[in-house]
């Protein structure tokens, strides 16, 4: 209970190391660095956007009251939580629809496949898809409220 309370207000958001992605991958795990578990969107429509993710990530919520909902990927929890509830708990932290600094990246089998499929619901694309330098094949999208999303697979590996 007092995880999900701490998820509930969007405390588990945690800060990422400052250490280049080369050594982190070569570092075994370690108690002293950060570990995020948990991606929390504020909103003023709680259920749109989890009528929207429910799709997307092809996965039931699990609700936690009526201002809260969260899904569960192998990587950690995407939360949903209310504007309104989130201006109670702390003032002022958070202006819902207004991100334009994060990326949601969530590695999928097939993007051409996904992309297909999203046809159906998504309303706004960004790029369809592309084979980037780095190396994945992606597709960008946003959410009802303007969260940029990327779906991606690693070359060589679909």
């Amino acid at each position: 209970m007092k995880r999900r309370v701490l998820s509930a207000i969007c405390m588990t958001l945690s800060l990422a190391a400052v250490t280049p992605v080369s050594k982190l991958a070569a570092q075994q795990t370690s108690d002293t660095l950060p570990t995020l578990i948990n991606t929390c969107l504020i909103t003023n429509d709680v259920n749109r956007l989890a009528a929207f993710y429910a799709q997307v990530l092809k996965t039931k919520p699990q609700r936690v009251g009526d201002d809260y909902i969260e899904f569960q990927t192998t990587a950690g929890v995407l939360a949903i939580f209310s504007a309104k509830a989130q201006e109670k708990y702390i003032p002022g932290s958070a202006r819902p629809g207004e991100n334009h600094s994060l990326i949601l990246e969530f590695r999928v089998n097939d993007v051409d496949d996904e992309y297909a499929r999203l046809h159906e619901f998504v309303k706004t694309w960004v790029k369809g898809p592309t084979n980037q330098p780095w190396g994945t094949r992606s597709i960008y999208f946003r959410d009802p409220d303007g969260n940029l999303i990327d779906f991606f697979t690693m070359l060589g590996s679909a």
